[in-house]
């Protein structure tokens, strides 16, 4: 803490600076002044906490001199020291609000009872100020949070106190209107993700115009990720003016555009939603090619029917199974072609082809055993890195976008068929192996495993150099010889467990494959 000595009398100062008990109330630094004009040139430069002034002093009294404290320092402590025990004097002091009067000569232990008095006057007055000042800042942090939230409840109908809406400067009117700002995440980003300093900045550019105007309030609308809601009470022959005049601030304020639409008018509060509703279809069913400024008034929602994805999937399969990019480029500008002729394309339209492209690569995912890339974005969330900064849609991105995907989807499809398809004839294998006494046909097998008969030829060479029927020769020459070195069976008896009917033709294959006979075989392992 610091105090300053005011007077013009040196030895009255030294006095009461050697007077004080300074340091057992906290007292760090004291200055000295020798009228009022010093005085003042010492508060600006150092701001004490307690200030002792005489009254009658030259250039600038004292009575001056706590006017200009009153007006300019009121938060320092002032105690009035003077040798006339004069009731003037006091009645001033107190009219400027000093804490204390004292006479001098100063006695000391008035002297440290008035300084302890006025310590803790100031320490009490400071916590209150800090309190009141922490309490300030915290309201002003969650006011728009308030707002924001008591009235998205209003909008969506909730039954509060009037007493609430006043709060914000929100008027009760006879007519209302409700307009809709669309905040993507490109805006988002002008703030490095600061996703709350970008709400915060973009309601003050429009509640700044609103409240100029003293036609409506805007809020961040909590129901819907990415929407700010203005609703008007007032001036509607102006709304055109003024939604084109927020546009305009936000894309000066931020070099980004964020698109607008206007609802209905509506009768009544409850109907409010009604007008929010209307706002939201139009901005979802404009052209997202069109480069104009975007803000939409008084236009009805444009019907145009959804193309649905799903129509070509005769095709997607087709290029799917060829397995090359180039087979898919001529559907996706089919597809392209069909989705924004005439080079119309609406957000409503690419939320849809969005949902169904997720559902039919998930399907030929799980087909192929391909991992799904989960994404715990939701769909215009994941549009809106095709969005430029005056929100026009990027469809050439877009596509090209999608080429990479089917690209990556078409590689990782042929590596997993590969693999596959090595598995399924180890499979075929097995099948051999376990009907080996049966007369198994390749067709048979081919119809087992869904392939064709040449590819199941050619892939058992490849993988065991051999042809199936010659390897199911040789599992049954293998039976056949266990059976003749482990068992007394007669060979007819064996030759039909081996999968043959005919045991003449069983001796002679026998023999052509081991060089014996199948008696002379089992005589040679007795």
């Amino acid at each position: 803490m610091k105090v300053l000595i005011v007077d013009d009398e040196r030895h009255v100062r030294e006095g009461i600076k050697l007077l004080g008990e300074w340091e057992k109330f906290g007292i760090e630094n004291i200055l000295e002044a020798a009228n009022g004009e010093e005085a003042i040139l010492m508060i600006r430069d150092y701001r004490p906490e307690i200030i002792f002034s005489d009254m009658k002093m030259p250039k600038m009294d004292g009575i001056q001199l706590l006017d200009w404290i009153k007006e300019n320092q009121p938060n320092s402590k002032t105690v009035v020291v003077t040798g006339y025990d004069d009731y003037h004097y006091m009645r001033k002091a107190i009219h400027f609000g000093s804490s204390d009067y004292i006479l001098k000569p100063v006695d000391p232990e008035v002297l440290n009872n008035t300084l302890e008095n006025v310590v803790k006057a100031w320490k009490r007055e400071e916590a209150e100020r800090k309190s009141s000042e922490s309490s300030y800042q915290l309201l002003n942090q969650m006011k728009p949070v308030y707002r924001d939230r008591i009235l998205t409840q209003f909008l969506n109908n909730a039954d509060m106190k009037e007493n609430m809406y006043e709060e914000f400067g929100f008027h009760f009117s006879r007519q209302y209107t409700a307009a809709l700002v669309k905040i993507n995440g490109k805006t988002i980003s002008e703030f490095k993700g600061d996703r709350d300093l970008a709400y915060f900045t973009i309601l003050n550019v429009i509640n700044e115009i609103l409240i100029e105007n003293d036609c409506g309030i805007g809020f961040r609308y909590l129901s819907n990720k990415g929407e700010v809601v203005i609703i008007f009470w007032d001036k509607f022959d102006r709304i055109k003016e003024l939604l084109f005049q927020i546009y305009r601030a936000l894309q000066k304020a931020m070099d980004i555009t964020c698109p607008t639409a206007l609802g209905i008018p509506v009768d009544t509060r409850s109907k409010l939603i009604d007008s929010y509703q209307c706002a939201k279809q139009f901005l979802y069913s404009v052209n997202v090619l069109d480069k104009k400024e975007k803000v939409y008034i008084n236009e009805a929602p444009l019907k145009s029917p959804l193309i649905d994805l799903m129509a070509f999937s005769s095709s997607i399969e087709l290029a799917i199974k060829s397995g090359e990019i180039g087979a898919f480029e001529e559907v996706i500008e089919q597809i392209a072609k069909e989705f924004t002729s005439p080079l119309f394309l609406t957000m409503k339209q690419l939320i849809h082809f969005e949902k169904e492209y997720q559902v039919i690569s998930n399907r030929w995912l799980k087909k192929y055993d391909i991992p799904a890339n989960e994404s715990d974005e939701n769909i215009e969330k994941r549009l809106d890195i095709y969005f430029d900064k005056n929100g026009t849609f990027q469809l050439d991105k877009y596509i090209e976008r999608k080429k990479r995907e089917i690209n990556i989807f078409l590689k990782l499809v042929k590596r997993r068929s590969s693999r596959k398809n090595v598995n399924i004839i180890y499979e075929v294998e097995k099948y051999i192996q376990a009907n080996f006494d049966r007369d198994v046909k390749l067709q048979e097998i081919a119809d087992k495993f869904y392939l064709s008969r040449e590819y199941i030829s050619r892939k058992f060479k490849q993988e065991f150099n051999v042809n199936i029927s010659d390897y199911l020769v040789k599992v049954r020459m293998n039976k056949a010889k266990s059976l003749l070195k482990n068992s007394q069976m007669k060979v007819y008896e064996i030759a039909v467990i081996a999968g043959y009917q005919d045991d003449k033709y069983f001796r002679k294959v026998f023999k052509k494959i081991t060089g014996v006979t199948p008696n002379e075989y089992r005589d040679s392992h007795k």
